[in-house]
Order: C-alpha cells, then sequence, then structure tokens
C-alpha cells in the first residue's frame, strides 16, 4: 500500500483526485489551507488531513510518502494578477521546494500538473505540442512556466519527475468552481438561460474533464519511469480544442430549453490550439469527456441541488471575501476572541 502526499487537496481537482486515491488502495496525506472547507474530502482510515501551507512545508510530512501530486496553487489568470507575488511564491517557488525536498527524503515520484496557458498565443493555423516554446502572457503562467523549469531537472534514476500540462479543466467537484469557461457556461444557461461568453470567440481553447485529467494523475503513478521520467505530457484531447464560440454553440445545444449566448468585454489575447497525440503514445490513454457530457452533468447537479455554497464557487470573489474578513476580525479581535473571553 503506497502513501502519496496530495497539495492543495481541498480544491477543485484535489476533492476528485483524492477520493479516486482511496478508492485505489492508497493513502493519502491531503495537505491544504482549506480555504474551501474539509468537508469536501469526508472522512477515511486511509486519509490524513495536514492543515498547513506548502510555503512553509514541513519534513516530516513527507515521511512515508512515496509519490507528490503538487496541485497546490492560485488557481487562474484573474487571481494570478490580483495576488501576483504569492502566485510566483505558491505556484513557483514552493513547488519546487517541495520537489527537492521529495527528492532528499527518498521520495521516489513528484508529478507536477501545469497549464497549457504557457503557450499563451500562437497563430489561428498552429498547432503546439511538448516541444514547442512556450509564450506565457499571465502571471499565473509564467508562474507555472517556472516551475516546471525548477522541477524536472531534479529527475534522475532514482527520483521520477513528470510535467502535466493540463487544458481548461471542466466538470463537476465536491469543492465546485465557477469562473471555469465550461462550468462558468453552464452555470448562465441555467441561471439566465444565457451563456456569457468574451469576445470575439474565435481564440482556440483546449479542455479536459476534471475526471479524465485526475484519471492521468493516476496513471502516472504506476508508469513505468524509464517511459514518463523528465516528460511533459500536454493532458487533454484533440477533439476537445475549441474555439470558443464553437464551444459555446455546442453546449448551448447540448442543454435543455432556449439558451442564448451574450458577448462581454474585449478581445481575449489568449489563444492556443494543442496537440495530445503525445499523451496518447505514451501512456495509451484517451479522454472520456466531452464538453457536452460535462455541461449536462454540471447542469443535472445544479438541478438536483447537488452544488451548494455559490459563494465559494468563484474563486477569486472567495479569497477576497477572506481577506476583508480577516482585516475586520484583526480590528475587532481582543485576547483571541470577538465577545467572548
Amino acid at each position: 500500500m503506497r502513501t502519496v502526499l496530495v497539495t492543495g487537496a481541498g480544491g477543485y481537482i484535489g476533492s476528485v483526485l483524492v477520493p479516486k486515491l482511496l478508492a485505489k488502495g492508497y493513502r493519502v496525506k491531503a495537505l491544504d489551507r482549506y480555504f474551501f472547507g474539509e468537508e469536501h474530502l469526508g472522512e477515511h482510515s486511509r486519509l490524513t488531513l495536514i492543515k498547513d501551507d506548502t510555503r512553509r512545508i514541513k519534513e516530516e510530512y513527507f515521511a512515508g510518502v512515496d509519490a507528490v501530486i503538487d496541485l497546490v496553487a492560485i488557481s487562474n489568470d484573474p487571481g494570478g494578477e490580483s495576488f501576483s507575488e504569492a502566485t510566483y511564491q505558491i505556484n513557483h517557488v514552493s513547488r519546487v521546494n517541495t520537489a527537492a525536498i521529495a527528492k532528499r527524503l527518498g521520495v521516489s515520484r513528484y508529478i507536477l500538473p501545469s497549464s497549457c496557458s504557457i503557450y499563451g498565443f500562437i497563430g489561428p493555423d498552429e498547432i503546439v505540442d511538448e516541444d514547442s516554446a512556450a509564450n506565457p502572457l499571465t502571471t499565473y503562467a509564467k508562474a507555472n512556466e517556472k516551475a516546471e523549469q525548477g522541477v524536472l531537472p531534479l529527475a534522475d534514476g532514482r527520483f521520477t519527475v513528470v510535467v502535466m500540462r493540463q487544458a481548461t479543466v471542466y466538470g463537476f467537484s465536491p469543492r465546485m468552481r465557477f469562473d471555469l469557461a465550461i462550468n462558468g457556461m453552464t452555470l448562465g444557461a441555467y441561471r439566465d438561460g444565457v451563456i456569457p461568453l468574451m469576445r470575439d470567440g474565435k481564440q482556440w481553447r483546449p479542455m479536459v474533464h476534471v475526471q479524465d485529467t485526475t484519471d492521468v494523475m493516476c496513471l502516472l503513478l504506476e508508469a513505468d519511469s524509464a517511459m514518463v521520467n523528465g516528460q511533459i505530457l500536454n493532458v487533454g484531447s484533440n477533439r476537445n480544442n475549441y474555439q470558443v464560440g464553437q464551444l459555446a454553440e455546442e453546449i448551448a445545444s447540448a442543454l435543455p430549453g432556449d439558451v442564448a449566448i451574450e458577448w462581454y468585454g474585449d478581445s481575449d489575447h489568449r489563444s492556443y490550439r494543442v496537440s495530445f497525440d503525445k499523451i496518447g503514445r505514451l501512456l495509451n490513454w484517451e479522454a472520456r469527456w466531452t464538453a457536452a457530457d460535462g455541461a449536462r452533468e454540471i447542469y443535472n447537479a445544479l438541478e438536483n441541488g447537488k452544488i451548494s455554497r455559490m459563494e465559494q464557487s468563484i474563486t477569486l470573489g472567495w479569497y477576497k471575501e477572506l481577506v476583508k474578513w480577516h482585516k475586520i476580525i484583526k480590528n475587532v479581535e481582543m485576547y483571541g476572541a470577538i465577545i467572548d473571553l
């Protein structure tokens, strides 16, 4: 029975990954600040919750650990721009430090979930692969690239390092996010019969379902080291490369009722079309989910009341709310309490 340390375990991807690892028989150490609560992971005899910040990670957390899946991150472009220094500290510095400690303490495998956003912008007729030059345009993307550059040189015969460049993730999670493209479109269709879409709809984006990307993480825990060590893998599928206008139309068609598309904002300058051939060759893996599948899954979860606590589903909004209340509480707290001393 192997032990996996998962950082960012209480987040959108982590709260899908951790139960999957437990179901496969792993022991899991789930490290997170738990800004969004601990209840999404539930209780399990092989699950250990660690409430801490990876910027202060302790060597004792690596005791008995066989592999690390380093999910921790300020998780999108708006969050990265609002908390730029923290994004570099968490997404870059802390993850390189975690990998270095893991190697020094005898952990055998380290998996870095990065992002296809590091490709930034490419021409409409180009398709990038793992050997293409990166062109990160945002703090989030730049921090991911620096993390990749920091962890890959650590790979050697005793320490396997793999980088996953994930497409934009979508689908239902116990720690739900509606600040992701397909998820936000589906929420707009459910609430208002309208999909909000940033102009001009021609930009390319690859998509991957949260179940598919966590399946890849599980595969990489068991994959032959000689095959994956030091590798970068784009994680997604060629059929889920979309121009976002086309994506919105597919989602509108997949959902019940009349759904309109409503344009907003300035044109988004990020556009990248990605090849996912390598992961199919290397791992014989193929994504199972389509955008329409994911939209229907989320729509049904909304209808059935499976998704709640909407105020926490916009990550940046929740971070700002926590910062606001932290200031308020610091101003009124006295002797470690508010009213009852």
